[in-house]
């Protein structure tokens, strides 16, 4: 017996933990930001770059999910670009009450709506995102279709 616990002691001298693995602490945060909670998002229009941050709703994490994505957005009443997505999102419509240029928002749960003038509206959408600077907006999208490109 004593010769089995002086075998035992000497193996276990060298025993210490490895930590040259060892995962971060449970707090750590998370090296990816949840889509809906300031991550970012880009667009690009005919060649110009727009920065975006998405919106705090679970639409918006959904259509981040679904990045990167091109679509072919059609012009609507002169003031928005709009896109049917390849599959319908959690919809929670609010009225907005004022659209801003730079807006992006979800119609009736399947499609993408970039706005490019501001006005009022009667309307309810759900929040997607926020083009952080709409100057040039309104000229990069043109008249007619414009091919839009979402990205990360």
């Amino acid at each position: 017996m004593r010769l089995f616990l002086i075998a035992a002691a000497l193996a276990c001298l060298g025993c210490t933990p490895d930590t040259s693995q060892a995962k971060p602490p449970a707090s750590a945060p998370s090296r990816q930001a949840e889509p809906n909670q300031g991550a970012n998002m880009n667009l690009s229009i005919n060649g110009q770059i727009f920065a975006a941050e998405f919106a705090e709703t679970q639409a918006a994490a959904e259509f981040a999910a679904l990045l990167p994505l091109t679509l072919d957005m059609s012009d609507y009443n002169r003031n928005e670009k709009v896109a049917t997505l390849p599959q319908a999102l959690t919809a929670a419509d609010t009225a907005v009450k004022r659209i801003e240029a730079g807006d992006i928002l979800l119609w009736q749960g399947n499609s993408i709506v970039v706005f490019y003038e501001s006005f009022d509206t009667p309307y309810r959408y759900t929040r997607i995102g926020k083009i952080t600077d709409a100057a040039g907006l309104k000229a990069a999208v043109g008249a007619g279709n414009a091919a839009v490109r979402f990205g990360r």
